[in-house]
């Protein structure tokens, strides 16, 4: 995973309406574990991490590294989303953003990653304005499929990669509106 370029990194805080994603913490070390060893979370991503390796390996404080947010509520980690470049796993994402998001399966179905997504997009709009962000899922995977479509993401392509269909969505910033013109007169 590489940075975002040219971006100050961390920013400061991104608050929703009930979300704050923000940097790793100390604290986020036990929901980072229970996160990367779900079988649910693993399930379209080859798997769940074995949880003795999560424990040996992750650090005190998880790895803070540019482009990824962990997403809390009530100042709890819940998932995480992350803005990368260059990872090198697929040929259509090479040199493109690409958002990823991982949350821990009791937050499903409540509108969280939505909300973190969309708020993790409006940085980015602001911060590499008219740059696009990609995303890939398995078709297997339709709550994720259903996410990007919620968030603007629109088909670019589907392949096969990594023993499953998978489906490309590219997301564009919204073009900024031009200032309103006065009609003639008025």
């Amino acid at each position: 995973m590489t940075d975002l370029g040219a971006v100050a990194w961390p920013p400061a805080p991104i608050r929703t309406g009930r979300l704050v994603l923000r940097e790793p913490e100390a604290g986020d070390r036990a929901a980072t574990i229970e996160l990367l060893a779900s079988p649910e979370v693993g399930a379209y991503l080859g798997g769940p991490r074995p949880r003795t390796e999560l424990e040996r390996d992750t650090p005190g404080t998880p790895a803070r590294r540019s482009g990824l947010f962990v997403v809390a509520l009530d100042g709890a980690m819940i998932g995480r989303v992350m803005l990368t470049k260059d990872t090198g796993h697929l040929p259509q994402a090479a040199g493109r953003a690409e958002l990823g998001y991982l949350f821990l399966p009791g937050a499903w179905g409540r509108g969280y990653a939505a909300e973190a997504c969309a708020a993790a997009l409006g940085w980015f709009a602001g911060a590499l304005p008219g740059e696009e962000v990609v995303l890939a899922t398995q078709t297997a995977n339709l709550r994720s499929m259903r996410l990007a479509a919620r968030l603007g993401f629109t088909e670019a392509e589907r392949f096969r990669a990594y023993d499953a269909d998978q489906w490309f969505g590219v997301w564009s910033p919204a073009p900024t509106a031009a200032p309103p013109t006065a009609a003639p007169g008025g």
